[in-house]
């Protein structure tokens, strides 16, 4: 079966297939691209730049936390998910134990450190230190050469149980 074509995706694959995405070539210079997007989105994210946060990402980006079913898309929808997740954890930091980086994005591994002072998730503030282990892709859109949001793998129960 061939993968529909883009003129006939719904919302839910408006993603390029798994085939399309397979079939990318990759490149020294096109891993120096993605690899140097990356580093500047993680570091914006350090100094909680929102703009240059944004300015990593597709217009039509989509953050999702498949876990929850939560999804917030286009730029509109990534200033609301970092503007409440900072809100909820102003002093997180991400400590990188492993990544891979392709012509398909970049998967990062994570241990999320912080002090939970929001809701987030679902989950009211507790004024306590978290450490979640976290999966992070960023899918890459060849077209625009930025990321087209973030799906972000944690496991729900692990932050409460994992308190510092």
């Amino acid at each position: 079966m061939n993968p529909p074509s883009p003129a006939v995706r719904t919302p839910s694959t408006l993603s390029p297939s798994i085939r399309e995405r397979l079939s990318l070539a990759v490149t020294p210079e096109l891993y120096d691209t993605i690899r140097r997007l990356w580093i500047n989105h993680s570091k914006a994210e350090d100094n909680r730049d929102l703009q240059g946060l944004i300015d990593t990402l597709t217009e039509d980006c989509v953050y999702e936390i498949p876990s929850t079913g939560q999804r917030w898309v286009g730029h509109a929808g990534a200033r609301e998910f970092y503007t409440s997740f900072l809100g909820a954890f102003p002093d997180v930091h991400f400590d990188l134990t492993d990544i891979v980086i392709g012509p398909q994005g970049v998967f990062e591994v994570a241990d999320m450190t912080g002090t939970q002072l929001g809701s987030w998730a679902g989950v009211e503030a507790t004024g306590k230190a978290v450490r979640y282990p976290v999966i992070i892709y960023f899918p890459w859109d060849p077209v625009a050469k930025k990321f087209s949001g973030e799906k972000i793998y944690y496991d729900q129960n692990a932050g409460p149980g994992q308190q510092q």
